[in-house]
């Protein structure tokens, strides 16, 4: 039997990540974090890399977008309409579960 074993991390939403701790943290080549953020994929709040602080939240998003670009192979620009794609729908399921539908 083929067992994978996740590690989980639980960060407090007023955690903020620098660059490396969220390359390392995602598994993301820092270049391509980069390209993320460029694409409108992550926003960091700071002017420079250095002084970049990305959100306890743009991990998971990060997550995805490495899975989408790594395991599917999609684009950059793939990979930011596909998160807002999937944000919608999560957002849209919230509301049907607050209606009671």
């Amino acid at each position: 039997m083929n067992e994978r074993i996740t590690s989980v991390q639980v960060l407090d939403d007023g955690v903020e990540l620098t660059l490396v701790e969220l390359c390392r943290a995602s598994r993301a080549p820092e270049e391509q974090v980069r390209l993320w953020v460029l694409e409108g994929v992550l926003t960091p709040r700071g002017a420079a890399p250095e002084e970049w602080r990305f959100a306890a939240t743009a991990l998971r998003r990060a997550r995805r977008a490495r899975t989408l670009t790594h395991d599917l192979e999609i684009n950059t620009p793939g990979v930011a309409l596909a998160l807002d794609l999937m944000d919608e729908i999560e957002t849209l399921r919230a509301s049907l579960r607050r209606a009671g539908l």
